[in-house]
């Protein structure tokens, strides 16, 4: 009896070892969650009850929709950085049209008018991504922040007015005392899912995820399927729009943002991997509940709501190493060399045959003679093609300055004011700009800015004194937030964006902890003079940018490491076999990316005067942006920091421009996002 037993059990962990890794990576969530359950019973003042339940079920149904739709865009292989802000203006939209004096409003009527704009928000995503062939990344993070400008036009602050009846709806119970309407509607979607799935459109989605152009090869029609992939997904941020209208009864241009970090760590946890191919919303709908149950388990235990975001960036990490223990990432596999050894093998050498070749190939010297200089204008032709385009564009928006304003550009103020303003981006420029040219983002800018600007604040309190060990603290922390992101990346294997997406999160909680929800302190004199003074009508930031463009160019075009990072940026594999330690390389890469927020930070705390929660939360795509629109390509490997500077100068010119016209404030998230996709689509490389 005993030994059948033991042999049963070890029967039943055998066949759990063999299951396919999307089912057991959904288990796994789903025995999570029941745990999480237990925990909250346990915690709770009394049993759970029918009451406990609807609760819990209505608290994540919101964050469960919306990583339905995410999880479907990370199935083919993509990324949405968009979804919360579509949630936020469908919020908007639905706050602002319904009428307080109808008795009635149709529940069918505005759920289909939240779904249709989350479906039109998805189109515009896909025709971009699928057709275009541009990067999902950069095109959803364009138009999150074109949309968040649209909401602002819609409602820009929180109000209005969300009729009770779609509360009653989506709140109430299915059946009374027993069946939570909330869980009924995420049920729904799972079984449209589930005959999605099981039709051709859901076979060549996972096709697609899995290996585009061998889904090509065998007839799929790939850009149709991508296309409507986003369309689909941006039915559920959609009906998550709706949801959480239901459950606020109110408008929030904002209500949507804190969603992200969250929805993809709901994706991760509940066994989808990132990257395509494999998973399921199933697993997502218990990952969402799980970080749900998480926050509330602190709340219950007393913990700050400011530790959620911690939390909820920690989970993501810690899910994505669960994921990848398997083997399964790519990026890590790469930097270990095992993709180095599989190129050996198809050239017929051994690994040893193979580091001799690299032994060799780092040994090799450089061919002498008398070799005829190359001309300036061949050596440095594709830098001009790329970045000319900008400066171009800056001379048309300062004479239209001069034209439709009257001001006179020819007077020091206005140049000195554009320089000023210039040296916020132009500093991140340098910093993502070349994380930028190995191929990859950093996300975490916002909160490395705002956590560096209220560390100052706050330790500076004023004092000038005080100012000279602040700053090299607060750069030691921002290069310590790079160096976290940099072993993250590299030494962990995990995927850039998802890296600095979770530290953007952590350290937003940070900063929240550190400074209680309201920043203390201000700058000091010496700083705020550093930025708003004059010495012979030019402030001295000025003189300082002046030395920092000439060192970003120095580094980027006349040192090794430069070298490296566009040998990187150009290719891995053959950067690896070059000999390049392509680890450092990049670990370095980070941390001056980090310090580069930090010192933004820091003049942006000393322009002002103080620092402020979210203080950085503008300067995440303009810092892409500019990088883009000097001619760097996105994916990697071409671009100068000259040409940055000339986007640097190009979009802050045109700030100013917008600044003196009576246009409203959203336009100008509106424009930046719109000039990232004009460049992106100008500049991307042609494909054969």
């Amino acid at each position: 009896m005993t030994m059948n037993s033991i042999t049963s059990a070890s029967s039943n962990r055998l066949r759990l070892f063999k299951m396919p890794a999307e089912r057991r990576a959904m288990l796994i969530a789903i025995a999570v969650f029941f745990g999480l359950l237990g925990i909250v019973d346990f915690v709770s003042t009394g049993p759970l009850s029918y009451f406990d339940v609807s609760f819990l079920s209505s608290g994540g149904a919101t964050s469960a929709l919306a990583a339905i739709g995410q999880t479907i865009v990370v199935l083919s292989g993509g990324f949405d950085l968009s979804a919360g802000a579509v949630i936020s203006l469908v919020n908007a939209v639905l706050a602002q049209s319904m009428d307080p004096a109808v008795a009635q409003t149709s529940v069918f009527y505005w759920t289909c008018v939240g779904v249709g704009i989350g479906m039109a928000t998805g189109a515009f995503n896909g025709i971009f991504i699928a057709f275009f062939r541009l990067q999902p990344i950069v095109v959803t993070l364009s138009t999150m922040f074109i949309i968040q400008g649209v909401t602002l036009l819609v409602m820009d602050k929180p109000g209005g007015f969300v009729a009770p009846e779609l509360a009653n709806f989506y709140l109430g119970d299915a059946i009374p005392g027993w069946l939570p309407m909330p869980l009924v509607v995420i049920a729904a979607v799972i079984l449209a899912w589930m005959w999605l799935k099981n039709t051709r459109f859901g076979t060549a989605l996972y096709a697609v995820g899995s290996d585009p152009d061998a889904a090509a090869s065998i007839g799929i029609r790939v850009p149709l399927v991508r296309f409507l992939v986003y369309v689909i997904a941006g039915g559920c941020y959609g009906l998550a729009g709706v949801f959480i209208s239901a459950q606020t009864g109110s408008g929030d241009p904002l209500v949507g943002n804190p969603l992200l970090l969250s929805m993809f760590a709901a994706v991760v946890v509940g066994g989808t991997r990132l990257g395509g191919g494999r998973g399921g919303p199933v697993g997502t709908v218990f990952g969402a509940y799980i970080l749900m149950m998480v926050v509330n388990i602190l709340l219950v235990l007393n913990v700050s709501a400011y530790y959620s975001t911690i939390a909820e960036g920690t989970i993501l990490i810690l899910a994505v190493l669960a994921s990848s223990i398997s083997g399964q990432s790519v990026l890590a596999l790469q930097l270990r060399g095992v993709k180095s050894r599989l190129t050996a093998w198809r050239q017929g050498l051994l690994p040893s045959q193979l580091d001799q070749a690299d032994r060799r190939l780092k040994t090799t010297q450089p061919v002498t003679g008398n070799l005829s200089p190359v001309p300036f204008l061949s050596r440095n032709g594709e830098t001009i093609r790329y970045a000319l385009p900008a400066y171009l564009c800056l001379f048309l928006v300062v004479l239209v300055t001069q034209f439709w304003l009257g001001r006179t550009i020819l007077n020091p103020t206005y140049w000195n004011s554009l320089a000023v303003l210039s040296s916020f981006l132009a500093v991140l420029a340098l910093g993502q700009g070349t994380v930028i040219l190995t191929g990859g983002l950093d996300l975490s800018v916002p909160w490395t800015i705002g956590l560096s600007g209220i560390l100052l604040a706050g330790i500076v309190n004023g004092s000038d004194a005080a100012l000279f060990y602040a700053l090299p603290l607060v750069l030691l922390v921002a290069c310590l937030i790079g160096l976290i992101n940099g072993v993250g990346i590299v030494v962990l294997g995990i995927s850039p964006i998802v890296m600095t997406l979770a530290m953007n999160g952590i350290l937003q909680g940070c900063a929240l902890i550190y400074s209680q929800g309201t920043p203390a302190g201000f700058s000091s004199p010496m700083l705020r003079w550093f930025m708003t003074g004059k010495i012979l009508a030019v402030t001295p930031v000025v003189v300082f940018m002046v030395m920092f463009v000439i060192a970003g160019v120095l580094l980027l075009g006349r040192t090794a490491f430069g070298r490296r990072v566009y040998g990187i940026g150009n290719g891995l594999r053959a950067a690896q076999l070059s000999g390049i330690a392509v680890g450092r390389t990049l670990i370095f890469v980070y941390v001056l990316s980090g310090l580069c927020a930090g010192l933004a930070g820091i003049l942006l705390t000393g322009f002002s005067g103080q620092a402020s929660l979210g203080m950085g939360d503008d300067y995440l795509l303009p810092s892409i942006a500019v990088v883009v629109v000097g001619g760097a390509l996105i994916t990697g490997g071409r671009g100068h920091y000259l040409g940055m500077l000339g986007g640097v100068l190009l979009l802050t010119a045109l700030q100013m421009f917008l600044a003196g016209t009576t246009l409203p404030y959203a336009t100008r998230a509106i424009l930046f996002g719109l000039v990232v996709l004009g460049a992106v689509m100008a500049l991307r490389e042609k494909r054969s």
